[in-house]
């Protein structure tokens, strides 16, 4: 009986919101939010469901931490990403703000796409609960960068969230198409499904879809991360430019 009390402890004790939250993205990723329940927690952690309520009050309160863990994980190797590395026997050079927005933006594309359901949770989060962690953590890590790019202050709202929506709308959007690439059928890869894409966009109405029609093969072989990335650079290149503008002219 004493035996039995001690592993009992041991185990409670054992059991933290880290474990529960790892618990719950692997879950996550196997089962989708659906197959994400306290009982299906409480059979992988083995424990009983009190131990776990003493941690998360409920499944939003879960949600809500799972996707702030992802969320904190990705911008970290993003930042860690985005910085250039060196020598050992030489001092260590500063990445650029821009190099630190590409190394955050590219740490979330790859979360995102990781995880499947990332992408719902990151809008349920931002439409539900903006006063939460994970919106203040995806601002924060792009803001910084915004701010040593000389961004006026008064600006610095607009231009976080011109990047923030872009990496979320792209890196969504790619996760929908990853999504429904493993539902093609057997001996259908990403390039003949691309393939199909791009001859059907050629075979549209030339008076009506010109310009459809002409980037058509260019659908043939992209790379996902570097078209992601080439949207990146644009918003920067945009950002840089509106800088520099000059003042217009007062009205008199």
């Amino acid at each position: 009986m004493a035996t039995r009390t001690r592993r009992s402890q041991r185990r409670t004790e054992a059991l933290s919101r880290e474990r529960i939250v790892e618990a719950a993205v692997e879950l996550l990723d196997t089962a989708g939010e659906s197959g994400l329940t306290f009982r299906a927690l409480t059979e992988r952690l083995a424990t009983g469901p009190g131990a776990i309520y003493w941690h998360v009050a409920n499944k939003d309160e879960l949600l809500a931490a799972v996707t702030d863990a992802v969320v904190a994980a990705a911008v970290a190797v993003g930042r860690t990403a985005g910085t250039p590395q060196s020598p050992p026997e030489r001092p260590e050079p500063q990445a650029s703000p821009q190099d630190g927005i590409r190394g955050v933006a590219l740490g979330l594309f790859e979360a995102i796409e990781r995880h499947p359901w990332l992408a719902t949770q990151l809008a349920a989060q931002l439409s539900r609960s903006p006063w939460g962690t994970v919106a203040p953590r995806m601002f924060e890590s792009i803001g910084q960068q915004v701010r040593a790019l000389d961004v006026p202050e008064s600006s610095w709202f607009t231009v976080t969230s011109a990047l923030v929506h872009y990496v979320l709308g792209a890196a969504g959007q790619n996760a929908a198409n990853s999504a429904s690439a493993r539902t093609l059928a057997p001996g259908v890869d990403r390039a003949r499904f691309l393939d199909t894409v791009s001859t059907a966009w050629e075979e549209l109405d030339p008076d009506e879809y010109p310009f459809t029609r002409a980037v058509a093969d260019q659908i043939r072989g992209h790379d996902d991360r570097e078209q992601f990335l080439a949207g990146i650079d644009l918003v920067l290149a945009g950002i840089t430019a509106t800088q520099h503008r000059e003042p217009r002219p007062v009205q008199e």
